[in-house]
This record gives structure tokens, sequence and C-alpha cells, in this order.
């Protein structure tokens, strides 16, 4: 018997998306022979990043992981220390505090924005100042492209003196206020992996306004090497630096970014205009002090009255070929933040349990669209009532 996925070629989730130029900035990286970390690529990148964002420096560096924890490194954390982060996120944005041998905090998120919510950080931080522990830093991230709401934590984060670091993996070309995502931070971190918005295929910016983190960064991306003829090293670094040939794609990925926002909210607006009305569908919601890039659209679901869970139209969509996966599972959910302090978290299990991210990739065609929601409005339904 043929089957849906037989006939209709498989929807991703969110696949990378070439402009078309990446050829030539890699085979100039290949006819000069600069197929290492670092090169004119790599330079030219950080140029242009920095600018685009509206920042002083950017360190292009293997993944946004390895930008967060160059980050933390530079802090210098000891056993003991506390990070708070949300607890609504992907592992990536707490995992690097473990590195360090510190301990994650985990804050819950805020009902209207999905991210950090600043009230519970303000409570948390007023808790530990009375008991002299403050955190070392703040990690706040921008939640499917949506920024956190940067004015009340700023100003918290001035308050008791804590840096913060803006995790803008999922945000690169969001704004707040009108001002770019990934620059609210004493460092702000950004992933090409290739399922974002630009891909490198894999890697990473650190980007700050920070002069000595900037240099700190950069030296520890290189093994820490200190500036003599030969192999001198007086601290442990990491091999982080982005190649040149990865680098050259990111210039071309760059150059159409605003395209792909522009792109990346059209699908937002198809799924709101076939969607938005559904009873017992809901899309994230925009908070009004800035603008999303729509990295994924997420669905929120109530089953008592659409009639099926998230996981059905999951599975749905699925036998239609159409890739789709639950939001983010929180942090203090998982087994291995067990242990962890959680602050709140009822927000961030009820939009895990309610959850769903359609596909979003920037080449979506209307008709794969209009496929997408077909299979979703065909989910089987039934009654949840009592």
């Amino acid at each position: 018997m043929t089957q849906p996925s037989d006939l209709f070629p498989r929807i991703f989730l969110s696949p990378p998306h070439l402009s078309g130029s990446e050829a030539d900035f890699v085979a100039e990286a290949l006819a000069t022979n600069w197929v290492a970390p670092g090169g004119p690529h790599v330079a030219a990148f950080e140029r242009e990043f920095a600018a685009r964002i509206g920042i002083r420096h950017a360190v292009a560096v293997s993944s946004g992981t390895a930008a967060l924890h160059l980050a933390l490194r530079v802090l210098n954390l000891q056993p003991g220390d506390e990070v708070y982060c949300p607890t609504l996120t992907f592992i990536a944005s707490v995992g690097p505090v473990i590195y360090e041998r510190a301990t994650p905090v985990l804050i819950d998120s805020a009902h209207a924005t999905w991210n950090l919510d600043p009230e519970l950080l303000a409570e948390e931080l007023q808790r530990s100042s009375c008991r002299g522990r403050l955190p070392r830093a703040i990690i706040a991230v921008d939640l499917y492209g949506q920024c956190a709401d940067y004015e009340p934590i700023r100003q918290l984060c001035a308050q008791y003196q804590v840096p913060l670091i803006e995790d803008a993996a999922e945000a690169l070309g969001a704004t707040y206020h009108n001002q770019a995502a990934g620059t609210f931070g004493w460092a702000n971190i950004f992933s090409f992996n290739g399922n974002k918005i630009i891909t490198t295929s894999g890697g990473g910016m650190l980007a700050t306004n920070d002069d000595r983190l900037a240099a700190a960064a950069l030296k520890l991306s290189q093994q820490a090497r200190e500036p003599v003829p030969h192999y001198e090293h007086r601290e442990v670094g990491y091999n982080y630096r982005l190649s040149n040939v990865l680098a050259g794609i990111g210039r071309a990925q760059l150059a159409v970014l605003d395209q792909r926002v522009t792109e990346k909210q059209r699908n937002f607006a198809y799924y709101q205009s076939v969607l938005g009305d559904q009873p017992g569908l809901a899309l994230m919601p925009e908070a009004d002090y800035g603008k999303s890039n729509r990295w994924l659209t997420c669905l929120q679901v109530e089953p008592e009255l659409f009639g099926a869970t998230c996981a059905e139209i999951r599975q749905q969509l699925e036998t239609h070929n159409i890739e789709s996966r639950p939001v983010w599972k929180p942090m203090h959910l998982q087994p291995v933040f067990a242990n962890c302090r959680i602050i709140g978290g009822r927000v961030a299990e009820e939009i895990f349990a309610r959850g769903l991210c359609l596909p979003s990739g920037t080449n979506l065609s209307q008709s794969d669209l209009a496929r997408i929601t077909e299979a979703i409005l065909s989910t089987p339904r039934k009654s949840f009532s009592s």
C-alpha cells in the first residue's frame, strides 16, 4: 500500500538555505589554501558580523556552545559558584556552566514571552543578596528568536553588579526596542548550526563591546598561545577557532540575513492566518517590546478545545512526511540537572506539555505551508470532556 511519505518529499523543521554565493567564498579559500582555522574570511566575517549587529568585537568560533564556554571561562568560575539560567532552553545554554564546575540555578519563564521571568529573577537576586551569595553571571536566552525583556534584566544586573550573558543563538536578526539581538550582554552568543537562520555548517560567534573579553576569548580559542615565536602556554586554552572555509560560507549567509528574517516571519504569518482562529490552537506570542525573527514557529495546543494533543499532531504530521518537534524540555526536568535549584517551573512545564515546533524553513513554498496546515487540521479529534 502506498504511504503518504512515498508521494510527498519530506519537509524538514529548519534546513539550511544557501544563498548561491557560498561556493565563491569557499572556492577562494581553497584556491588560496586557507583551509585551517583562522584566515582572511574569518577576519572579514568577524568585521562584517560586528558591523551588522552594531557591536565592537566579534570572535568567530566552532560553535555557539564554544562561545558561551569561553565567556564563562573568562569569568574564572570556581566550584560552588552559581550561574542563573532559564530553565526553558536547549541544554547548550546550561552545559558550559557545568564545564566550568559551577552550579546552574534554573529560573522559570514569563507567560507573555516564554523567556526568563524578570520578576522571578529580581526575587531570587534579592534573596541571594541577603544570603551574601550572588551569582557569578546571569544567562538570558532569546528563545525561538524572541529577545528576553532586557530593560529590567539589565537594570537588575547593574544593581547587583552581575555580568549578563545574552544567548542569542536563535535570535540573529531579531530586535528589542529597535536594537539588535545579541548586543545587550557583557558577552553575547550566536550559533550558526545548520538549523539556524544563517549557517556556517557548524560555528558560532562571541560578540562583545568589552575589549578585554574579546582579547581573552580570542586567545583562549587558539589554545591560549602566548605571542612569542615558540609555543608558550601560561594557561590551558581550547581549539575553538572557526575555519576559514566555514567563515566563507558565513559571509555569504550574512549577506542574505534580512531576506531570511522576512521569510521566517512570512511562515509565521501564514500559520497565524490559517491556525490562529482554530479553537485550542495558539502561536507563540510576540512581546510588544521587539520583533522576533521567528526562527521557529511554535504552536501551543489545548487538547480540551482542539480535540487532539500536540503529540498526536506531531504523529499526524509524521504520517505526511513532515518533521515537527516538541518545544525544549525544561532543564529542571532533565535527569542531568535533577539536583539543580529551580525557581518556579510551572510556566515552562506547561509550555513544554502543550508546545510543538512547526516546520519553519526559509525555503518553504506556499504549497508546503498549505500541506503542513492541512495535515494539522486533519488530525483525528476526540472529546476530552470528563
